[in-house]
């Protein structure tokens, strides 16, 4: 039922959206938008075949690269998306894990988790973001393969705009937006807005009701 009640749901804002922009909305164009919409389901079976758990209706528009040599957790109709560039997905140590929440969206971006990376509900990730836990190096030994390694977390409904940076160790908070290009080396207040580099708190935000 729950699945049913979402397809339903999905057809009838995608007729409203149609209709408003005076776009077929027919029974032909509806059965065209359905099958496309199985067609990105199914294939999310086969480029997530890899996690270790997929919730429902978890999709994929567009062939993502995936690394799971940890663990990778995708709750209900999460999407990842490969247009116009292509998701990179890299879970690259054992113990490592990547938690994504429900109707999550993560649009071309390069996600590396070397400890651990949890991405709330309702988060969008706009393409060209880089969100990596781990430097990788030392500062002072360019040529080690260690270096410092911190957990991020992104709660729920936030938006993260195209070509940000996100580094290890910091949380955005609730309903949080980092704007275009900016770089996040520290953590965000809920329902504010954070925008340079590194990113600062430019706007405070209402926050609205979940």
């Amino acid at each position: 039922m729950h699945i049913l009640s979402t397809i339903t749901r999905r057809i009838g804002k995608r007729r409203a959206e149609l209709e408003a922009a005076g776009e077929p909305a027919g029974p032909i164009a509806l059965a065209r938008i359905l099958w496309r919409g199985m067609f990105h389901i199914i294939s999310a079976r086969w480029y997530l075949r890899g996690c270790s758990r997929r919730g429902r209706m978890v999709s994929t528009i567009g062939k993502p690269m995936i690394r799971a040599t940890g663990t990778i957790e995708l709750d209900d109709e999460v999407r990842i998306i490969s247009w116009p560039v292509q998701a990179k997905i890299l879970v690259d140590r054992p113990g490592a894990v990547l938690k994504v929440g429900r109707n999550s969206r993560l649009n071309g971006l390069h996600l590396s988790v070397s400890h651990s990376v949890t991405i709330g509900d309702n988060v969008r990730i706009a393409p060209y973001t880089i969100i990596i836990d781990n430097d990788y190096h030392k500062v002072d030994d360019h040529f080690s393969d260690e270096g410092s390694r911190a957990g991020i977390v992104i709660e729920d409904n936030v938006w993260i705009a195209m070509d940000a940076r996100i580094l290890k160790g910091v949380r955005i908070g609730e309903g949080a937006v980092v704007a275009l290009g900016a770089l996040v080396t520290r953590d965000v207040p809920p329902w504010s807005v954070v925008a340079g580099v590194p990113a600062k708190v430019i706007k405070t935000l209402t926050p609205t009701l979940s």
